[in-house]
């Protein structure tokens, strides 16, 4: 982080916690405005090309899924998924691939298709909403409460790993909301964020792509020393309740 966002981020968090004390109304580091959405490479090592969209590549001459998926980090594995191929696919020159997880697709457009004499199968088509799992199993110690709270509180015991629950990037890890203690917060697209308050330890830095169950920090204490974190979820920037989004 250079030393000039790093003054802009701390003026924002003291904004931010004077607000939250006068009962204001607050904007916090994981709404929409305030973190833009992943983008991928479309070429190796190079800038988005004219046309493709983020999170997609456009085979050249030479391409395999193995190389391609190599050249992103990813597994060859997932990129077959994501385009509804096999490990063992080929690739043809021109061909529009899916080089993100789609929940970090901007639009949808429909992959080139292979020259083959077999047809593909199509991909899975893809969810309407993002599932959430549990970041930590555990007691409700409070429940969230419309204009009251923004989220839960769930016990658990220190040094318990807080887990990430969804694909995503963490747009946030740090200690810079006193309210929140050591915090990661974690955009899944652009409309869905979650926050994960009240660590003891942060796993992950600004920046990292995490996956879902991934340790993104370990359980902390909150002011009256009771082992526990404090999970939010917020959807177009506003707090909803996160056990309409967790598994029951």
């Amino acid at each position: 982080m250079t030393v000039k966002r790093q003054y802009v981020v701390t003026q924002a968090l003291i904004s931010l916690a004077v607000a939250s004390m006068l009962g204001a109304c607050t904007t916090y580091p994981w709404e929409p405005q305030q973190a833009s959405a992943p983008a991928y490479r479309t070429t190796p090592g190079g800038a988005a090309a004219s046309g493709v969209p983020a999170g997609f590549y456009r085979v050249n001459p030479g391409d395999t899924l193995q190389s391609i998926a190599g050249a992103y980090g990813q597994r060859t594995q997932d990129l077959a998924v994501w385009n509804g191929l096999t490990v063992s696919s080929p690739v043809a020159p021109g061909q529009l691939l899916r080089v993100g997880p789609p929940t970090y697709a901007q639009t949808t457009p429909v992959p080139t298709p292979v020259p083959s004499t077999t047809a593909v199968q199509p991909g899975p088509a893809a969810q309407p909403q993002i599932v959430l799992a549990w970041p930590l199993r555990g007691p409700i110690l409070k429940t969230f409460v419309p204009g009251k709270s923004k989220g839960i509180v769930i016990g658990g015991r220190p040094g318990d790993q807080v887990r990430a629950a969804a694909t995503g990037r963490v747009v946030y890890a740090g200690t810079g909301i006193e309210a929140y203690g050591p915090l990661v917060i974690i955009k899944h697209d652009d409309t869905l964020i979650t926050a994960y308050g009240q660590n003891s330890r942060l796993l992950v830095q600004e920046g990292d792509a995490v996956t879902q169950g991934q340790p993104v920090g370990e359980v902390g204490t909150d002011s009256n020393g009771v082992p526990s974190i404090q999970f939010e979820v917020r959807k177009d920037g506003k707090p909803v309740d996160p056990l309409t989004w967790l598994p029951h």
